[in-house]
C-alpha cells in the first residue's frame, strides 16, 4: 500500500544513529546516503530521514505512528532496547502483548530524537 514512509529530523546524525541501530535490530542494513537523506530498505519496504525540504524545522505529526514489522517477540524487545540505548525514549506501556480481542499483538514504542512515535510489532499467530 505504502511507497515510503519519510520522516524529517533537525540532527541527521543523531536519527543516523537511532535508526541504524534500531532498525538493524529488525534486520535492516545501515542507512545509505543519497541528497542528504539517509534511506533504509528492508523487505520490500523503504523508509527516509531528511531536514526538511522548506528549511524550516522537523516536527512530529501530533497522533501519527509509524510502525515497523518485527519477526518475534524477542526481536521487539531488540528494537526497544537499541532505540534507548541509540538515544530514544520509551513511551506508553512497557515492551507487551496487547489484546485486542480479534488480535493480540507484541508491541513497544518509542520516540526517536527529533520526536517521532514508533512502534514495532509482531502479530502473534492465532
Amino acid at each position: 500500500m505504502f511507497s515510503h514512509v519519510m520522516v524529517g529530523s533537525n540532527d541527521l546524525e543523531a536519527s543516523r544513529t537511532f535508526y541504524d541501530a534500531t532498525l538493524g535490530a529488525l534486520g535492516a542494513r545501515h542507512g545509505s546516503d543519497n541528497n542528504g537523506r539517509i534511506f533504509y530498505m528492508h523487505n520490500g519496504s523503504m523508509f527516509l530521514v531528511t531536514k526538511p525540504i522548506n528549511g524550516e524545522p522537523a516536527c512530529h505529526a501530533n497522533g501519527g505512528t509509524i510502525g515497523f514489522a518485527a519477526q518475534s517477540p524477542e526481536q521487539v524487545d531488540a528494537w526497544h532496547a537499541a532505540g534507548i540505548a541509540a538515544g530514544g525514549t520509551p513511551i506508553e506501556e512497557d515492551p507487551g502483548i496487547r489484546d485486542g480481542g480479534v488480535v493480540k499483538l507484541y508491541l513497544a514504542y518509542l520516540r526517536d530524537p527529533a520526536g517521532n512515535k514508533l512502534c514495532a510489532m509482531y502479530r502473534i499467530p492465532a
